[in-house]
């Protein structure tokens, strides 16, 4: 099976090479229930339903959590990406086309529903803090969650917590994002090191960037 990231025209915090090697970790695993903490534009939740419907047709299910929109960005130690509080592209198209044309916030879920339109059957999107919100999911049948939502350390504790209570001796897998030098977050380094540290769980580094951790 080829293994392509595709940008569908619209932000990622997975540029270049970087889509590729996490649609690598997610056949590797070859999960049929995926979460995803961190939708931003909706780009790697289309490219886990494509994976997805293509190694099991119509059955698998992908759950999506985000704060969707600037407007709802309440923590004040939390990183909000700078696009999305303007929305501006460096291609000069994409700003005429988005906000412009369509009118349209890629943040949002309305957006993000657009975009997984084809997959309506299998997603279900959840707006709200994850720290409520993930309380309220039932995660025993998730086989793999890709963390990449909040950015503070106690958000990072908190969803890894909650993950764990909820997944622990049943070989779940949770990748996580902003670890490594390639793309470093110094509060979410130190929140795995210390989260996977107190439950004596192993971190495999994935090229310098992931942390992959196995419940």
């Amino acid at each position: 099976m080829i293994l392509n990231y595709k940008s569908y025209w619209r932000k990622s915090g997975l540029k270049g090479k970087w889509g590729n090697i996490f649609l690598e970790r997610l056949s590797k695993h070859n999960p049929k229930n995926v979460l995803e903490i961190g939708v931003f534009c909706g780009v790697t939740a289309r490219n886990i339903c494509d994976f997805l419907y293509k190694k099991n047709n119509n059955d698998f299910n992908y759950i999506g959590v985000d704060l969707f929109g600037s407007n709802q960005m309440q923590k004040k130690d939390e990183i909000e990406p700078t696009f999305l509080k303007n929305q501006k592209f460096s291609n000069p198209l994409k700003n005429i086309y988005y906000n412009y044309i369509l009118k349209e916030n890629l943040n949002s879920i309305a957006s993000v529903e657009k975009l997984l339109k084809k997959y309506s059957q299998n997603i279900k999107l959840i707006a709200g803090d994850t720290n409520k919100k993930l309380k309220e999911i039932d995660l025993k049948n998730i086989d793999f969650t890709f963390l990449d939502g909040g950015h503070s350390y106690q958000t990072v504790i908190s969803d890894l917590s909650i993950l764990y209570e909820n997944m622990k001796g049943k070989n779940k897998v949770v990748l996580c994002d902003d670890y490594g030098e390639a793309n470093f977050i110094l509060d979410v380094k130190n929140a795995i090191d210390d989260f996977s540290n107190k439950n004596n769980i192993k971190v495999k580094l994935i090229e310098n960037r992931f942390a992959e951790l196995i419940f």
